[in-house]
């Protein structure tokens, strides 16, 4: 079974790369997914969650966590963030070996991680595609998704490594800044040399 990284900075296009994997048969997991199911769901993480924002307002109206308070507050310090990250982080890691074993009888399976540079995931996989798209289209796309202000829609940009160090350490990069005919065409490309 080849495991196959999928990364890219945010809303560079790794979620239609990634529909585009499952509409061709292939089996998905995605690290963003786990995020919010844990922070939704899982009592474990949600009472860690609670346990190092005290104090901090991070519930909506009916008591749950409230993704959008927690984002804003990891994405105005790096120690926040870090201090969540180390409660999601071993979380994601986990599910993401599970998914592997569950799913061995597979010839090419795929695992969609954003931060997977910045958390050292290389070593899991055997091979890495990358999503790039430009800064400018990045912030757009952003901005028009999220509903995020130009500086909301940076500091997200921001948190993120620089996408030059990426490519280099990535087996393949899809460059995402065209039209939709023209990734699909990329991913295909891809599919066949792996």
């Amino acid at each position: 079974m080849k495991k196959i990284g999928l990364t890219g900075n945010i809303a560079s296009g790794k979620t239609t790369v990634e529909n585009m994997l499952i509409d061709s048969g292939y089996k998905v997991i995605d690290a963003d997914h786990i995020c919010h199911e844990a922070i939704c769901n899982n009592a474990e993480i949600i009472e860690k969650i609670k346990n190092i924002f005290e104090g901090k307002d991070i519930t909506d109206e009916a008591g749950s966590l409230s993704r959008k308070k927690i984002g804003k507050i990891v994405f105005e310090s790096d120690t926040e963030r870090k201090k969540l990250e180390s409660i999601i982080h071993p979380h994601v890691i986990n599910k993401i070996e599970k998914f592997f074993i569950s799913n061995s009888e597979n010839d090419i399976v795929f695992a969609s991680v954003p931060l997977l540079f910045e958390i050292k995931l290389e070593k899991m996989f055997d091979k890495i595609i990358f999503v790039s798209a430009t800064q400018a289209i990045r912030l757009e796309r952003l901005m028009k998704r999220n509903n995020f202000t130009k500086e909301e829609a940076l500091q997200r940009i921001s948190a993120q490594n620089t996408e030059d160090d990426k490519i280099k350490k990535s087996d393949f990069v899809i460059f995402n800044n065209g039209t939709v005919d023209e990734l699909s065409k990329n991913v295909n490309d891809i599919i066949k040399k792996l």
